[in-house]
């Protein structure tokens, strides 16, 4: 044999030695990891495993709120489009005794008195009417503005001048806004 070749068969077997070597260290890790675990008293298994379920418990309470609050606000809601839809019906009743009053009909207290019956049963249901006063300050987030004309006097700028239409809510929600002018 030649020197290289005995420099080889060296070199392998030291490099067999810490291969050997290396994976003894990781099985001893290994070993120690598992005796650690074997270590830890059944008070720190129980421990461990109640923190879980009360995690798991406290996540589910929450669970259960958030949904029980969704069905109350979708109950509390659920007649949006219908009372909604009901709502020109109500402005046409409205326009209807404001015109038989002027004329002074005798069918005016048989209009009156089915007016009264559709409001009430919308009140029940949740609806309430938006006060709007003439002279009340603009508010974007609540009225609509759908034009704007002078002012009759300077302390009306930026003010609510004439109610073109009522406004609804339904629980907090605004269904359908009041239609304003505002003074410029």
């Amino acid at each position: 044999m030649s020197k290289k070749e005995k420099k080889a068969i060296e070199e392998d077997e030291v490099n067999a030695q810490e291969g050997t070597e290396s994976s003894g260290e990781e099985s001893q890790q290994a070993t120690s990891d598992q005796s650690q675990k074997a270590d830890e008293s059944p008070e720190a298994l129980l421990a461990i495993e109640k923190d879980k379920f009360l995690r798991l418990f406290a996540e589910f309470e929450n669970y259960k709120k958030r949904t029980t609050k969704e069905r109350i606000d979708l109950f509390k809601t659920a007649g949006r489009e219908v009372i909604s839809a009901l709502l020109p019906v109500v402005d046409d009743f409205e326009r209807a005794i404001a015109e038989m009053q002027k004329q002074e009909d005798a069918h005016i207290e048989g209009i009156r008195l089915i007016y009264n019956k559709l409001t009430e049963t919308l009140k029940a249901k949740g609806l309430e009417s938006l006060e709007v006063k003439d002279g009340d300050a603009f508010d974007s987030d609540v009225h609509e503005a759908i034009t704007q004309i002078k002012a009759p006097s300077e302390d009306m700028v930026g003010k609510i001048i004439d109610t073109v239409e009522k406004g609804y809510k339904l629980g907090d929600q605004i269904i359908r806004h009041p239609k304003v002018v505002v003074g410029n």
